[in-house]
């Protein structure tokens, strides 16, 4: 089957994927989301890209891949936009956020005359004062930065505080930055807070990943000698760089930089800020803190402004962290009037299911095999990676990342081979290879030879190399890596709707977040019993919504004031105390 390029504008991906799939699956692999509320039916006309450099408008999701595309998307397209700007039910997030500057062009001010200038709702300490008089304001005059202090209760109620004072007038540089602290990847996001707007973002492997692929297992390395310390400097020096790494893509100096919003899983953010996490490891798994956190940035080695605050959302429990409310947040779960179920597929699945009534949360220790881990080839997405895989023209056809052959298979294409060997019926549902003598005859000519013996164990091939041998191989062991990773995931989903009262047919919607989860196909999760049986239609895809829950935390304080109310509201279930969980998760390691 042939293969074309498509190039996607103003970002500057380009993908290649297989012919005649849709505009909307290249965007997907691409990691561009875009806006879908029919589920890519063609229904609601929200996904129109623009062909260049014809200029003809298309629907992503309704136009297939015939030649080498350039597409432009524009702003309205974009999922991002509307679950960044909005949450997704129409609630404008106004760019308020916690850091305010005011130029004030003086002469000869003494401090008192300065405090006076004040308003009665900002405090500034001596020691900021004292700046004051060692200023060189006779030109510019002073800018005041300064920090809200909220009330626990009312926002309305809290106090702005001076947190230094500049020379001249600074009021066009006020950055923050957004963190999504993941099990296996941080992602940066470098926020300009006049505006909104993101300025440049960056991803990395989280550093924390030599030191063990699982929160447990960091957790068992924090309790050695030294081994917390290890583990908070590793992740503190992983965020410093990275937001050197955005300053110098965005040519934005540290010191403008005055807040950092970090979320988490509950481990990830313990870790970060240095408390124990022994206890998140025994029954019965309790958080030391799920309280928001605001700290000095450069307590930590991240260096920022030197006033410049570090600044954590509310963990739900001992494994529902900062993050699971982030996604919360972002997708709208406090407005909400459908049935929802909202994922986010990593390391650990955090799942929230509900309407704004009532909502029941939960996390699922899926492991790394998802993304890439524990799989013999397995890998990121990276050049070189299987990203996904189909049947075409009687064989096994694969798209590749990069221009390069096939090395190694990430998570989306990992779920997409288990689900075409279901349907070629080369696995039964227990995962099993069936034997080669009872389907030969069943089988495409082409497609025979793929299926192989590796390790005395049955195994198949996803790519060749140019001599014939095989490239990249799946054994086993790798369906049995997937399928505890899958079980997971879904064990803890269906015993969420139990609590919840919802079975498959009341689910209205399915809202996939994460990292990984916008590049898996939709029919493919369905066809492994990733997630519940419903319509695919209904599955939506809404980007890494934690890093949207966090940057509009940076952006906005009234986004923090409903994150909190969403942090005492949403109910946390401990699925691994249900008597039944084990029964559950049996049943789901097998394949419908």
């Amino acid at each position: 089957m042939k293969h074309y390029e498509v190039h996607f504008q103003p970002d500057g991906k380009t993908i290649r994927i297989h012919s005649g799939a849709m505009v909307l699956d290249a965007a997907q692999q691409a990691g561009v989301v875009l806006h879908t509320a029919c589920g890519g039916q063609g229904t609601c006309e929200k996904c129109q890209v623009r062909l260049l450099p014809e200029g003809e408008r298309v629907l992503a999701c309704q136009y297939p891949v015939y030649r080498d595309l350039r597409v432009e998307i524009p702003e309205t397209s974009r999922f991002s936009r509307h679950k960044i700007l909005s949450s997704g039910q129409g609630r404008e997030v106004q760019i308020n956020p916690a850091l305010s500057k005011r130029h004030f062009l003086l002469q000869e001010w003494t401090p008192q005359e300065f405090q006076d200038a004040l308003s009665n709702r900002t405090r500034v300490s001596e020691s900021v004062l004292s700046k004051l008089t060692s200023l060189d304001h006779s030109q510019g005059g002073v800018t005041a930065v300064s920090h809200w202090a909220p009330d626990s209760a009312d926002d309305s109620a809290g106090l702005w505080e001076v947190i230094d004072l500049e020379a001249g007038d600074t009021t066009d540089r006020l950055f923050g930055v957004a963190v999504d602290v993941g099990t296996t990847t941080v992602v940066a996001k470098l926020v300009d807070l006049l505006s909104g707007q993101v300025r440049a973002t960056a991803a990395t492997t989280n550093p924390q990943i030599r030191y063990g692929d699982d929160v447990i297992s960091r957790i068992l390395h924090a309790d050695r000698p030294e081994g917390n310390g290890q583990l908070q400097q590793a992740i503190a020096e992983c965020l410093d760089e990275r937001i050197g790494q955005l300053c110098s893509e965005a040519s934005v100096e540290r010191k403008d930089i005055y807040e950092v919003v970090a979320v988490g899983n509950t481990t990830m953010s313990h870790l970060l800020l240095g408390l124990p996490v022994r206890q998140l490891g025994q029954a019965p798994y309790c958080a030391f803190s799920c309280d928001s956190q605001d700290r000095l940035a450069s307590e930590f080695g991240i260096h920022i402004h030197p006033a410049g605050r570090l600044h954590t959302l509310e963990n739900l429990a001992g494994f529902v962290g900062s993050d699971t409310l982030a996604v919360a947040l972002a997708v709208g779960m406090d407005q909400e009037t459908k049935n929802t179920l909202a994922v986010d597929i990593g390391t650990n699945g955090e799942v929230v299911i509900g309407t704004r009534d009532r909502m029941v949360s939960c996390s699922c220790a899926a492991g790394p095999a998802l993304e890439g881990a524990r799989i013999s080839q397995g890998s990121r997405a990276v050049d070189g990676a299987i990203e996904a895989v189909v049947v075409a023209d009687g064989d096994i056809d694969v798209d590749v990342i990069g221009d390069c052959p096939a090395s190694s298979l990430c998570g989306s294409g990992l779920i997409d081979a288990v689900a075409v060997m279901l349907d070629l019926e080369i696995l039964d549902i227990t995962g099993r290879f069936v034997e080669l003598d009872s389907i030969q005859e069943c089988l495409p000519k082409a497609i025979l030879p793929r299926r192989i013996q590796r390790d005395g164990q049955g195994a198949f091939v996803l790519a060749w190399q140019a001599d014939g041998s095989p490239a990249v191989v799946l054994t086993q062991k790798d369906i049995r890596e997937l399928q505890l990773a899958k079980a997971a995931i879904r064990a803890g989903i269906r015993l969420l709707q139990q609590q919840a009262g919802m079975d498959d047919k009341q689910i209205d919607q399915i809202l996939l977040a994460g990292a990984f989860g916008n590049f898996i196909r939709r029919e493919s999760a369905l066809r492994i019993g990733l997630l519940p049986d419903v319509r695919v239609e209904k599955i939506h895809f809404v980007g890494n919504a934690a890093a949207a829950g966090a940057q509009m935390a940076l952006n906005s304080r009234q986004s923090r004031m409903i994150a909190s109310r969403l942090a005492r509201q949403i109910e946390y279930i401990e699925i691994a105390h249900q008597s039944v969980f084990q029964t559950v998760f049996t049943d789901c390691l097998m394949f419908p």
